[in-house]
């Protein structure tokens, strides 16, 4: 087992690092090189000009910009004076930004000004008159003061106190925040590093944004409790990525499903050299079975990674299963592994229901987060009495306490009275030769009520999809439409926008 640092706050956690670690380097960025000793000195700096600026201990703080060395200074500042992180999604625009600053009564605001060509500080500036806001900076222009007492600020953080406030995706209504503590982003990222075996040598490139929690408890802190080096990543490009790989040897590259995806469709494992890559962590509601096998297979029709592990997770739970390195290519290949220490995983099922009935998957334990900001009606809706995690998502645990996700609930339609789960004829399409990507929505049909419309990317027609979907279906799970598009629309974290592909009242 990877030895970890044991501290249970994110300060903690931080100067325990920078003792341990010391000059060992941190991260990596362009041509900047941050030690763990470096990263802590920044740290009490910007935490004291914080401080400096109005913010107090247990004040919430915003903030909106992409990866980079400046936003993990900017970040556990704010834990580092007391503070509360809320972490925006880069892509948002003002308005939505001004939401999270006004619901979570923010005091500062970080901002990436002129990222992507935009002004991001006219755009926020337009939206609202942030009444809560004392001011607003910019991520590379962060406050900085002398430490003075900041270290006792810091000491007073205590495990249960809220660390930071993550906004679901909304990709269904409204985002909710999901409030963890210390103890709970502490804990599982120091559980995910040591399944996945991360440690000091480990060279770790971050894809994932840093406001999900992919990139910010899985990365940024896991960073801190393995002494692995982090490389922070701004925007996804495939040959940055292939590029970044060779140069550096990296060895850690989690991501979506759709990183991998992109890395095989592009090509570039066949003009660079990536096999430096010992460790590749991916995790979804549903990931294609294929893609796990390519993954694994030596080039060049596959990345010939040793150790391809997925995981399940959420953002009120972070992660509950994990494959280990000691199993199969086939429990790998077709499922999330078994719940991480601390948690619990069930299926909702009806008493009597058959061994291996999907239900809606309920998770218990640590890493459930403390509940949603301001909402005890939807937080109460979402855990209920017995402290089970209800995640709308569908699935089976085999004897070995292994989970299958099978699809979202919500995803699910209804075929002339027969459930159709979209996941299980993607998993089918995805395997056609000449298909990139694949995501399947029920759409209104007067005789069926509900019938498949299948979007594909690849260069395949819709008569060889529809013919590859009555080979291998039942009729009433066969897509009854076929669109062949470019791209499908992801949010930043590798979700498919299902909604976007749902025909409107008046397209139907």
């Amino acid at each position: 087992m990877t030895d970890t640092i044991p501290a249970a706050t994110i300060p903690g956690v931080l100067r325990a690092a920078a003792e341990t670690f010391a000059d060992r380097v941190a991260y990596v960025e362009d041509d900047q090189t941050l030690t763990f000793s470096d990263l802590l000195s920044r740290v009490r700096r910007t935490a004291a000009g914080y401080r400096d600026l109005g913010v107090s201990p247990g004040d919430r703080v915003v903030v909106w910009a992409p990866n980079s060395i400046d936003w993990v200074v900017a970040a556990l500042a704010v834990s580092y004076a007391g503070g509360a992180l809320v972490p925006a999604n880069s892509r948002y625009t003002g308005h939505e930004v001004a939401d999270l600053v006004d619901r979570t009564s923010a005091r500062l605001l970080v901002l990436a000004d002129g990222f992507l060509g935009r002004s991001q500080r006219e755009e926020v500036s337009a939206a609202s008159s942030l009444p809560s806001l004392i001011d607003t900076v910019d991520v590379h222009e962060l406050p900085d003061a002398e430490p003075g007492d900041i270290d006792e600020v810091a000491s007073a953080v205590r495990p249960d106190d809220v660390a930071d406030i993550l906004f679901t995706s909304g990709t269904t209504g409204q985002p909710k925040g999901a409030m963890s503590a210390h103890r709970q982003t502490v804990g599982v990222a120091r559980a995910w590093g040591e399944l996945g075996g991360v440690h000091a040598g480990d060279r770790y490139l971050v894809v994932n944004p840093f406001f999900h929690a992919f990139g910010y408890k899985v990365g940024i802190i896991t960073g801190l409790v393995t002494g692995a080096t982090l490389y922070p990543l701004a925007t996804f490009d495939v040959e940055q990525v292939a590029a970044l790989v060779e140069s550096e040897q990296i060895t850690v590259l989690p991501g979506a499903p759709a990183i991998f995806s992109s890395i095989l469709a592009a090509g570039v494992h066949t003009r660079h050299d990536l096999s430096s890559i010992r460790l590749a962590v991916t995790g979804a509601a549903v990931i294609p079975v294929v893609l796990i096998e390519r993954m694994r297979a030596a080039a060049p029709d596959g990345l010939a990674i040793e150790q391809v592990v997925t995981a399940f997770g959420m953002t009120e739970a972070v992660v509950v299963t994990m494959c280990r390195g000691d199993e199969s290519a086939e429990t790998v290949a077709t499922s999330c592994g078994r719940a991480v220490p601390g948690m619990e995983t069930r299926i909702d099922v009806p008493d009597g229901a058959p061994e291996g009935t999907a239900g809606e998957l309920l998770v218990r334990g640590e890493n459930v987060m403390l509940g949603y900001l301001d909402d005890p009606a939807a937080t109460a809706e979402a855990i209920d009495a017995d402290g089970w995690l209800h995640t709308g998502d569908v699935g089976t645990i085999d004897a070995d306490g292994n989970l299958r996700i099978t699809d979202r609930l919500k995803d699910m339609y209804i075929s002339g009275g027969f459930n159709v789960y979209p996941a299980e004829v993607e998993q089918v399409l995805a395997r056609l030769e000449g298909v990139y990507d694949v995501a399947v929505v029920g759409v209104p049909d007067d005789r069926l009520g509900e019938v498949g419309r299948a979007y594909v990317v690849g260069s395949v027609t819709e008569d060889a999809v529809l013919e590859c979907a009555r080979e291998r279906l039942a009729n009433y799970k066969v897509p009854r439409q076929v669109e062949i598009i470019e791209a499908l629309p992801r949010n930043l974290a590798g979700k498919v926008l299902k909604n976007e592909l749902r025909p409107t009242s008046e397209e139907s």
